[in-house]
């Protein structure tokens, strides 16, 4: 009987989310919005049929992500079925006096028109109305004789320039999925040569055999050093520490699933403690910099360590709660016992190379994605890494990852995060609202959109407001940078959230819900707690 029980709510879950998947998909081609071109409406509609798929796992989530890359390419780009014929309808425009114009009614949104380019481009420029009819009178300075105009600025294409189908095949080989596959790699070859258990035998050696201390130490040794290098190459690292460990687990017990979900986690929050500890920090610096603020990286540290620390204890104790274990001592294997054989002293040198570079790049400036090509290239050319190795690789964590950047490239192309972001009338709120609503906004797109995108349509938004005024006196740049930042990297509700999320889940140890009931309680509180910071702590100490 509770067999048929699971069996048929697995069914009711599939029907819902499937229904709701397709609804998404199909409400924003039968509805319009104001403000949303054409192929925003359509990148809506796979944006929330993929929303629902990934939240209810109606498909398999690596599914879901090729299913994404399909529809792009098949409703988004150049060669797909919508715009592989299209072209701006033209006109030319009439000069009516010495210095206006007489253009279509059609040709006008609002107070622009597009000038045409080519069959496809256009540029647009602000004009002046004069008089509406039929033929509308302008003035601009930018018109030309016998100018080539959009007869029709309500055209599919206006609003969105179709990309090459390679653009969203490109995912696949993007410098993130490069970092992914060194990461895999070099876990991959310390399973061969057991270098993950002499790791976890040294890393977790001061923590003692108490499985809660045991979690306590995965999560600061993986913050610490995702504080200095890639959240995703710390957890892939980290990873090959904590899988031996939950291998003597038994299956029914949860610590399982705290083990699977501490480190990516612990690398999500410790990427905020430096100016290099995610992209979104380094924008939020570069913002301020063109605004001649220049924000220390000791300055940094010291305003969101206190932050970092309050949500790896808050993420320690959820965790417990939420998957509490019954164990009550873990018996560690911690004999140190090092693999001395040639293909092993190999990957030693490689993967202490490896992590070496991806420690100092801010020294050397070569990216991590480029160092991950180290291991990749090293390891097969060696041997250390066999054709069944390779073979054994979660190749499918890259399907997901590569869904996840497709659907943000989408997403900015259309202007949909744009939209997403312009639909809130920012300037009506008072300013610690303000921030709190750049920081939900800034949690809720990062979860789907990678962060580094959200922070750069979100940051400079919220200088330019402050700058311009309409945000109100006394409204500050560093705080709410800070403060968008922040909340940027609290977004871990689905594995396609972050990249640590997606290696978390590749494990097979975790389920979309735990990493949801985990990702909720972190982004909600950390909201607050950033807000608390922006008004009691962080004005002491930019002042």
């Amino acid at each position: 009987m509770p067999g048929k029980s699971k069996q048929k709510s697995n069914q009711i879950k599939f029907l819902t989310g499937l229904i709701l998947g397709i609804i998404g998909f199909c409400l924003p081609l039968f509805f319009t919005f104001n403000g949303l071109s054409y192929a925003g409406h359509i990148a809506l509609g796979i944006f929330l049929m993929a929303a629902v798929f990934w939240m209810f796992e109606t498909i398999p989530i690596y599914s879901t992500s090729m299913l994404v890359i399909f529809l792009q390419v098949v409703l988004l780009s150049q060669q797909g079925v919508v715009f592989s014929d299209a072209s701006l309808p033209t006109t030319t425009a009439k000069q009516h006096t010495s210095d206006s114009w007489l253009v279509p009614a059609e040709a006008v949104d609002g107070e622009k028109i597009y000038v045409a380019n080519d069959s496809r481009n256009y540029t647009a420029i602000d004009v002046k109305i004069l008089n509406r009819a039929d033929w509308v009178e302008i003035r601009s300075n930018e018109l030309q004789s016998d100018a080539k105009i959009v007869s029709n600025a309500n055209h599919k294409l206006v609003g969105y320039k179709p990309v090459s189908f390679s653009l969203f095949f490109g995912t696949l080989a993007s410098p993130i999925i490069i970092l992914f596959l060194g990461g895999f790699m070099l876990a991959g070859a310390a399973v061969k040569y057991n270098l993950d258990k002499n790791l976890t035998s040294v890393l977790l050696k001061p923590f003692g055999t108490k499985p809660n201390f045991i979690i306590l130490g995965l999560m600061v040794v993986t913050a610490t050093l995702s504080a200095f290098m890639s959240n995703t190459a710390t957890t892939a690292m980290m990873m090959t520490v904590a899988i031996p460990i939950v291998a003597q687990v038994a299956r029914e017990d949860k610590f399982r699933i705290i083990l699977a979900l501490c480190i990516p986690i612990a690398a999500n929050i410790g990427g905020m403690a430096t100016p290099i500890g995610t992209p979104p920090n380094a924008i939020a610096i570069a913002n301020l910099g063109q605004q001649g603020i220049n924000i220390e990286f000791g300055t940094w540290v010291v305003m969101m360590l206190p932050l970092v620390i309050l949500l790896l204890l808050l993420a320690w104790f959820t965790m417990r709660f939420l998957f509490p274990t019954n164990l009550r001592e873990f018996k560690l294997s911690l004999k140190v016992d090092f693999n001395k054989s040639r293909p092993a002293i190999i990957l030693y040198l490689l993967f202490a190379a490896t992590v070496l570079l991806w420690f100092t790049e801010s020294a050397h400036g070569i990216p991590s994605s480029m160092v991950a090509f180290l291991p990749i290239a090293g390891l097969t050319v060696t041997g250390v890494m066999k054709q069944e190795d390779i073979r054994s690789l979660p190749w499918e964590v890259l399907w997901l990852v590569a869904g996840g950047i497709a659907l943000g490239i989408s997403m900015e192309n259309t202007g949909l995060a744009m939209w997403l972001v312009a639909s809130i009338s920012w300037d009506a709120l008072p300013q610690v609202v303000l921030i709190g609503v750049f920081g939900l906004v800034a949690l809720n797109l990062s979860n789907f959109l990678s962060n580094t995108v959200t922070a750069t349509l979100l940051i400079p938004l919220a200088v330019s407001m402050g700058t311009s005024g309409i945000a109100g006196e006394g409204f500050s740049l560093v705080i709410s940078s800070l403060a968008i930042a922040a909340a940027c990297n609290m977004a871990m509700l689905l594995p396609i959230s972050t990249p640590p999320n997606a290696i978390a889940m590749s494990t097979g140890f975790i389920k979309t819900p735990d990493m949801v009931k985990v990702g909720i309680v972190i982004g909600l509180i950390g909201i607050v707690a950033t807000l608390a910071l922006s008004q009691l702590y962080w004005p002491f100490i930019i002042n």
